[in-house]
């Protein structure tokens, strides 16, 4: 075992916090492609997508608990060893409904490694620590969802949708692998009452009564609802309307990560000098530049791949400096229960985001005004529930570590 706050351990867990992203990013310069292999439309598609957010809200309910009780290590592993099970049914799957089905327990086992990455994180560095090292595995992160379309691109061209999940069935692995080898458990508050159900209602309760927990989970909402609205709708636009082959989509994808990845690097540097609060601010108002100019272009009928990838590019750089400082903000007041406040936060999170991702699939194989219109929107709410619940909170009292 290495030690838990060892480089490997950092690289270890940002591979593991990057099986979310890498799931979905993967397979997005297909999902034309699929669509048209088994003869249904974007809606349908898209689905692939959202339940596989839905089966991640729900599953970090649990997770988050689980791991509270008996320990971040053995559920990662079990975790990960339904999402290897999942991957490979994804592969076989001879249509749509299977593959969403798939889909739906890939995510069961995929939530695992963003919550107990964090929950991980937490226990390791400290309140402080936190963001700045979220910061900067945010940053290391975004390389799995900017190189993820880019492989998945010319794994359709050269070998069709199914290769995908193929890369993905060896990724988890040697995840697995990595993980009986190098991570140690770093629970040191593990409580037998955890798992119990008026426990558990009493710790999500006592977490809703946090007003400012409840406003850096709609910060973090909102935000990855604007990631979805472009995951939901870019594959349809870019590919479908305005005609891009899907390894130059991938391209398109990665330049709106390396905003992503600007942004957690600039977090990175100035979290500790300047605190979640401005950084929030700074990231929440760079949001609704971006979401609001890629509404204007799109409404002075300005439709290129400039005028789509610029805007989202933009927005993604705030959404680099908003979602570290929000996810360490809610997470750090609470490390005897860290593992129950990441799965809250995951859940919230993920539903709001799968709802968004609906509502844009209904309209982006013919228009991008949806797309656009949700990811302004996005950023408006984040904005509001930094003002209205974060701001105005007073100081709350916060668990002692």
């Amino acid at each position: 075992m290495a030690r838990a706050d060892s480089l490997t351990v950092a690289v270890l867990l940002t591979a593991l916090v990057a099986l979310g992203p890498i799931s979905t990013d993967l397979y997005l310069p297909s999902l034309p492609a699929i669509g048209t292999a088994f003869g249904v439309g974007a809606a349908e598609v898209q689905l692939t997508l959202s339940v596989f957010l839905a089966g991640f809200a729900c599953s970090q309910l649990i997770y988050g608990p689980l791991s509270d009780r008996f320990g971040r290590r053995p559920v990662i592993l079990v975790g990960l060893a339904l999402y290897l099970a999942a991957t490979a049914l994804c592969v076989v799957a001879p249509d749509i409904e299977i593959l969403i089905l798939a889909r739906f327990l890939q995510a069961l086992g995929a939530c695992v490694g963003p919550v107990l990455g964090r929950a991980v994180v937490r226990d390791v560095y400290g309140r402080e620590g936190a963001a700045r090292v979220l910061s900067y595995m945010g940053m290391a992160m975004a390389l799995a969802p900017a190189l993820g379309p880019i492989i998945g691109g010319y794994l359709q061209v050269w070998f069709g949708w199914q290769a995908n999940f193929l890369v993905l069935v060896g990724f988890a692995v040697a995840l697995l692998l990595a993980i009986l080898a190098v991570l140690p458990e770093t629970n040191r508050w593990m409580d037998p009452l955890a798992t119990r159900p008026g426990r558990l209602v009493s710790t999500y309760l006592m977490l809703l009564r946090h007003r400012s927990y409840l406003g850096f989970v709609l910060i973090t909402a909102f935000s990855y609802s604007g990631i979805f609205s472009f995951i939901s709708g870019s594959a349809f636009v870019l590919i479908g309307l305005l005609g891009l082959s899907p390894d130059q989509y991938g391209f398109c994808f990665a330049a709106i990560v390396v905003g992503y990845m600007i942004g957690t690097f600039c977090s990175g540097r100035l979290t500790t000098r300047l605190g979640h609060g401005p950084l929030i601010q700074l990231g929440t108002l760079v949001q609704c530049l971006g979401g609001l100019l890629g509404v204007l272009l799109y409404g002075a009928d300005i439709l290129t791949v400039a005028s789509v990838v610029g805007p989202v590019t933009l927005f993604m750089v705030g959404t680099g400096l908003v979602l570290p400082n929000a996810q360490a903000g809610a997470v750090g007041p609470f490390p005897k229960v860290a593992g129950s406040a990441s799965a809250l936060l995951g859940f919230f999170q993920m539903s709001l985001a799968a709802l968004v991702g609906i509502a844009v699939g209904h309209g982006s194989d013919t228009s991008a005004l949806p797309m656009m219109a949700a990811i302004a929107l996005v950023a408006l709410g984040a904005t509001l529930s930094y003002w209205l619940m974060v701001r105005p909170a007073a100081p709350e009292p916060a668990e002692a570590d």
